[in-house]
């Protein structure tokens, strides 16, 4: 072999060689082993891992591959066949575990590829979750800021105080250089200055409504940004280099009320506006949020809200004024009215008690002188005394029931009576009347009629005389007709009284009367005016003018208090008329029953003389006590009179059987006689009777007496046959109480 004279390079000698390869093989054998313990150590403690078995894939690829580097580590020096073997057997389960893990990462890295795409995806969702809570706690801290401003604003509803209350809680929460409100003149063609945040005194300089900035507001339901150098936003001086800020404007709608309508919204004139103006700081690059514009808008309604509410709050203050104005001037008419009424009553009281002492005069000196013989021509003057006289006290009985009538005083006195005996009872008063004119009367009574009824016996007689009376005075010759019976359902409603809806009740039944007369009739146009109080017919009062103009009329009242009607029917004059009234009645509820307390009010029959009785009249006045001795000493009575409280307490005894007082009389209480009697005769029959003899016709006097236990009430004035009367049933019954 031929010498070589080439130059070889300097490698290290192969013993540093083995010696590098020893060592590196140990360094990557150790690395190998300590990369699965860290492996380990992350899937431990790693809550949430998806490819663990990935990692212990790769793990054991790790230790195969350190096996494989620590075995190499025999194979520098000689080595058996069974170290062969061995590395031979690691290298195989390294390159199987190394291929099997680098298929599985081609299954792997797009699983990877797509969690990192959903991961970006999160990223963005959250970062879009961020801006919605932004959004969020924006219209949160909006609706705190329009719920504190609402809260100030319609805290009270006074209108300056909620314009002015505005602008400072805006500018107070938005952090305003200036906030302004423009309102309508009362024209409409101009916007004034009216309130501004900063100055205290506004200049109320105004500015046209047609400017096309204000119209450009005024059409639109938002915000809008308008210029600072319009005339609606030149609220302050320009000041240094800054430029004006952002300035924004909005409308608020006013409520103009026209009239108030009952169960109705009030009407409204023309949509006006006013015009609220906010400007931003000028030392800032600050502009208007969408939230901030939010709130203006909300604010701007909330205003027009209250506004409306304090307009209509001015309106209806403004009607309760007039309300109590009015509630003023009728409470005052309303006490006029009882001082009148009162006065009037006192009056009539008065009036009544002083016409009926000298009417009580007359009437009972007439009725003993026509006991005594009198020529023809003095008979008859005696009988038109009497005549006068009745008519005088009926017009004044007339009188005090349409008082008592009107004011709502008088009462209906119901009670069980005899109805057959009432119509009986009318008849024998009105036939002497008409026997003088001789007049035919005739009563018809139908057989259904009961004979008992419950109701006011005096009203219903009251009535039923007046109206058969009218009959017997209009008519000059011919019949007259009283018919009475049960009304049916079908004949109680009458067109002519539309607001009579009689109802039919159990227990009870409405009467039906007819008084019909051949007299002088009466017009239909006329017949309108006959229940008119002091209003008659001229053509009748030209032909009779003893009629006072009342009797219809208070007849027409105690029909209505009875739920009745009444009304006449006439085709004319000289053809007659019919009196028909209705008027409703209980029935008795033992209708047999013998113990029914009906005294027919018919003349007496029985004592026409007392010679004996023992009687004292008490009265302050002389001519009333005179008189009332004289009727009483002529029915045959032992009479005393006194004139005081105190000689009837000295003179009163057991010897006396009846004592006639006047408890009216001012200065004496016959109330208080009436109590010591009692007191002085604790034995009922060694106590003489007490009748009360009294021009008074309230029930007050009546309740009065029966309290302080007086056995009878007689009213003035007393002719001779009604003291007569009043001594016999007095003596019988023991008791005797006169109906007012």
């Amino acid at each position: 072999m031929e010498s070589c004279n080439c130059i070889e390079p300097q490698w290290p000698a192969d013993e540093l060689l083995m010696k590098y390869q020893y060592i590196s093989d140990f360094f990557i054998a150790l690395a190998y082993f300590s990369i699965p313990l860290e492996l380990i150590y992350f899937v431990k403690k790693s809550a949430v891992f998806p490819y663990r078995w990935v990692l212990v894939q790769f793990g054991a690829f790790i230790v195969l591959c350190g096996a494989t580097h620590l075995i190499n580590l025999w194979t520098f020096n000689m080595h058996s066949r069974t170290v062969a073997i061995v590395m031979t057997t690691a290298k195989v389960l390294t390159a199987v575990v190394s291929c099997a893990t680098a298929l599985m990462l081609v299954h792997i890295i797009p699983d990877l590829l797509s969690v990192k795409t959903r991961e970006l995806f999160l990223k963005n969702k959250a970062a879009e979750l961020d801006r919605e809570m932004g959004l969020i706690r924006t219209q949160e801290e909006t609706g705190r800021h329009v719920r504190m401003l609402t809260h100030e604003i319609r805290s009270t509803l006074d209108r300056h105080t909620i314009l002015k209350t505005t602008l400072v809680e805006l500018g107070r929460t938005l952090a305003l250089e200036e906030c302004a409100l423009w309102m309508p003149t009362r024209t409409g063609l101009e916007l004034q200055l009216s309130y501004t945040l900063r100055q205290q005194n506004p200049v109320g300089y105004t500015v046209p409504i047609q400017l096309p900035v204000i119209n450009q507001v005024f059409s639109s339901n938002h915000a809008v940004k308008i210029s600072p150098n319009c005339p609606v936003a030149r609220l302050r001086p320009l000041a240094g280099k800054y430029m004006p800020g952002e300035v924004v404007a909005v409308r608020v709608p006013l409520l103009h009320l026209s009239n108030f309508q009952i169960n109705d919204w009030p009407e409204l004139s023309t949509k006006r506006y006013a015009l609220m103006v906010l400007m931003l700081p000028s030392d800032s690059a600050r502009q208007w949020h969408v939230h901030e514009l939010e709130l203006v808008e909300v604010v701007a309604d909330q205003v027009a809200v209250a506004l409306s509410h304090a307009a209509i709050l001015e309106e209806s203050m403004r009607a309760r004024d007039l309300l109590m104005q009015q509630n003023i001037a009728l409470d005052s008419a309303r006490r006029e009215a009882e001082t009148a009424i009162r006065a009037r009553n006192d009056f009539l009281a008065v009036m009544n008690h002083e016409m009926r002492t000298p009417m009580h005069a007359i009437i009972a000196l007439s009725s003993l002188l026509q006991e005594t013989e009198l020529t023809p021509e003095q008979r008859l003057m005696v009988e038109t005394i009497l005549k006068s006289s009745n008519l005088l006290a009926t017009l004044i009985n007339d009188v005090l029931d349409l008082s008592r009538l009107e004011d709502g005083s008088l009462q209906l006195q119901i009670g069980t009576f005899n109805l057959h005996a009432v119509f009986r009872e009318v008849l024998n008063l009105i036939k002497p009347i008409a026997s003088v004119k001789k007049l035919l009367v005739a009563l018809n009574l139908a057989p259904d009629l009961p004979e008992y009824a419950v109701g006011d016996e005096k009203r219903l007689m009251q009535t039923l005389l007046n109206v058969v009376g009218n009959a017997v005075k209009f008519t000059k010759e011919g019949n007259i007709s009283i018919t009475g019976f049960v009304a049916k359902s079908e004949s109680l409603r009458d067109s002519r009284a539309p607001e009579f809806f009689p109802v039919p009740i159990e227990n009870h039944f409405y009467l039906r009367v007819q008084v019909k007369d051949s007299g002088s009739g009466i017009s239909p146009q006329d017949i309108p005016n006959l229940f008119t109080k002091f209003a008659q017919n001229q053509a009748i009062a030209l032909r009779n003018s003893s009629g006072s103009g009342l009797g219809l009329a208070i007849c027409k009242r105690f029909v209505n208090l009875m739920e009745g009607h009444i009304w006449i029917e006439s085709e004319g004059l000289g053809k007659g008329c019919t009196a028909i009234f209705i008027v409703k009645l209980g029935i008795p509820e033992h209708s047999n029953d013998s113990n029914l307390s009906f005294i027919p009010k018919m003349p007496v029959h029985g004592q026409t003389n007392f010679p004996g009785l023992k009687v004292l009249v008490m009265d302050e006045n002389g001519v009333s006590r005179s008189v009332t001795k004289g009727l009483l000493l002529h029915l045959g009575c032992d009479v005393m009179t006194v004139s005081s409280v105190e000689e009837c307490f000295r003179v009163v005894s057991h010897e006396h059987q009846v004592v006639f007082m006047d408890v009216c009389v001012p200065g004496i209480d016959g109330y208080e006689v009436a109590v010591h009697i009692h007191d002085k005769f604790t034995r009922r029959h060694e106590r003489p009777l007490i009748v009360a003899l009294t021009g008074s016709t309230d029930n007050l006097t009546k309740d009065n007496c029966m309290r302080v236990g007086m056995d009878g009430v007689i009213l003035k004035p007393v002719s001779l046959e009604k003291m007569r009367s009043v001594l016999s049933d007095l003596l019988e019954h023991r008791v005797l109480f006169e109906s007012m």
